[in-house]
């Protein structure tokens, strides 16, 4: 991996924090180009963040495929990743469209509806255990909900296996 350590200037624009802004100029100059362009930083790094100040930032690639840059503080110690434009002609590379290219997240029906009595079981091979309850929630098939089991004070949490029906994380049925 390349290493390259950048000097970034002491200039933060808030007393104790890391300039976001000289992070940019940083990140763009270690690609060789702008923000947005392909093999430059996808966005600008979040100028929310509240990172202390480093006197010195290294940066290198986070993998060979150079799809990310990582910026990192030894002291105080901190790091970021910055996601970077791949070429189109690079390996897996995905096209950048102007425009968001999600597909419509479908959710499915709940099998457990809220206030519905379930029964959650658990076990494996010679053993099992199962306890009555009422879910707090809808939940669709391995969505995770809190069910209220009557003779506890907390609610516990179980994963909707089907209609009446819950399992505990971490067991299958």
């Amino acid at each position: 991996m390349m290493l390259a350590l950048l000097m970034i200037a002491a200039g933060a624009p808030s007393a104790g924090f890391q300039d976001i802004a000289a992070l940019d100029r940083a990140v763009s100059a270690f690609t060789g180009r702008p923000i947005g362009a392909e093999g430059g930083a996808r966005t600008t790094v979040d100028s929310r963040l509240r990172l202390a100040t480093c006197p010195t930032v290294a940066m290198s690639w986070r993998t060979e495929a150079h799809d990310a840059v990582v910026v990192a503080c030894a002291g105080p110690a901190w790091r970021i990743f910055v996601p970077v434009i791949r070429p189109a002609s690079a390996p897996g590379a995905t096209p950048v469209t102007t425009r968001a290219a999600y597909a419509p997240v479908v959710k499915a029906a709940p099998v457990i509806r809220r206030g519905d009595p379930i029964v959650i079981e658990a076990g494996t091979d010679g053993f099992s255990i199962s306890r009555e309850g009422v879910a707090l929630a809808d939940a669709a098939p391995g969505a995770r909900f809190m069910v209220k089991v009557d003779d506890t004070r907390t609610p516990v949490q179980a994963i909707a296996v089907a209609s009446g029906r819950a399992t505990l994380p971490g067991w299958t049925n």
